[in-house]
């Protein structure tokens, strides 16, 4: 089986457990220190088309490589014609495409789950909306030219680590119909500027329409692989798991989700919202991976109404959508819901698994109107 940089490792069955466990009990010490390491974006950016680097969400599994572009090369071997090896340079030369993508962390909404588990304790803003630019991999790996038979394109960053007893450096692993999509771009630039050392400098994979750990950053090597990749971050982490012995399915596209700009002004401690009576307008955003977002519902104190959508930015960024709430003074619970071009809804309850993945409950937000 195909093990790209990574160390030796038992089967799916025997790995060991991703993380501790569910917790009921307060944050953990360990989770306040990811916490603090990685960010999630302010939910008022989401009244941005697209968001700033510094405001976009960031998740490093290990620590950020410090890479020099003089010295880096991305390498493209395995079950190819021809092995490349390019400098950045290079790949400035290469055509290039800019593709709008809405980045999610499998785990949002993770903190919200009850039992907890634990990790990185995201609660809704793991998410953000950039302008990505660089060369379409397609290009590359057709300059590569991929040989009969094979059945995965593999992903090794730089960076590198110990995660569930597994030492390795952050691989993930894409089928070859998905790696040769028109739309899948290894990035240099974000948001028309050189990309950010927390996102990946100087080069990244961005997979529209998939969870963020599918786009791995500091890239340092392409494989061509003619069997399954076993890597840990593909065999035992992000997947749905029922229990720790579960082997489960793996994530992949992104389930739909809305996200509302909490309106009026917020207690500093315990983010509560304050607005004025009367016309209030509440907007916010839309995505889906699995297909395009067909609508979005408001509720106020559990009535649903229809939200107004904008036009899409792209096929896999963010849908801005709005309606104008007439607030009348009380306490409120305002919650929003957006259905996919597919049928998928979002859920009222909590999407339970033993990881934390794709909990793409419905947002609600408490408002006092005074």
């Amino acid at each position: 089986m195909t093990q790209t940089r990574e160390h030796s490792q038992p089967p799916a069955a025997e790995a060991p457990p991703v993380s501790a466990g569910p917790s009921e009990g307060p944050l953990t010490p360990e989770e306040l220190q990811l916490s603090a390491r990685n960010h999630s974006m302010p939910l008022e950016a989401l009244s941005r088309d697209l968001t700033p680097p510094g405001l976009h969400y960031v998740l490093t599994h290990f620590d950020i490589p410090d890479i020099q572009a003089t010295s880096w090369h991305l390498r493209i071997r395995g079950a190819v014609e021809r092995a490349l090896e390019l400098n950045l340079a290079a790949l400035r030369r290469a055509p290039a495409i800019t593709v709008p993508v809405t980045l999610e962390c499998a785990g949002n909404g993770r903190s919200l789950l009850e039992p907890r588990p634990l990790s990185q304790p995201w609660v809704l803003e793991a998410v953000g909306t950039a302008q990505w630019t660089g060369v379409p991999l397609a290009y590359l790996l057709d300059k590569a030219g991929i040989l009969p038979g094979a059945l995965e394109v593999v992903f090794t960053g730089a960076d590198a680590g110990v995660q569930g007893g597994v030492p390795h450096r952050f691989a993930r692993s894409l089928p070859v119909r998905e790696a040769l999509r028109p739309d899948v771009v290894l990035a240099y630039a974000m948001n028309g500027a050189e990309l950010p050392p927390q996102h990946g400098y100087p080069l990244r994979l961005v997979v529209p329409g998939w969870y963020g750990m599918a786009s791995v950053k500091w890239l340092e090597s392409i494989e061509v692989a003619r069997e399954p990749f076993t890597g840990f971050q593909q065999q035992s982490a992000y997947r749905y798991q029922a229990t720790a012995d579960d082997a489960g399915r793996p994530v992949s596209r992104i389930r739909v989700r809305s996200l509302m700009v909490p309106p009026g002004i917020p207690d500093f401690f315990t983010r509560r919202r304050f607005v004025r009576p009367g016309p209030v307008m509440l907007q916010g955003r839309a995505w889906s991976g699995e297909g395009a977002v067909a609508g979005v519902e408001v509720a106020v104190d559990g009535t649903w109404l229809p939200a107004r959508l904008d036009k899409p930015a792209g096929g896999y960024a963010w849908r801005g959508w709005s309606m104008t709430w007439e607030a009348a003074p009380g306490e409120h619970v305002l919650a929003c819901r957006a259905t996919d071009t597919t049928g998928a809804t979002q859920p009222l309850e909590q999407n339970w698994n033993y990881q934390g993945m794709g909990n793409n409950v419905v947002q609600r937000v408490t408002v006092t109107v005074e």
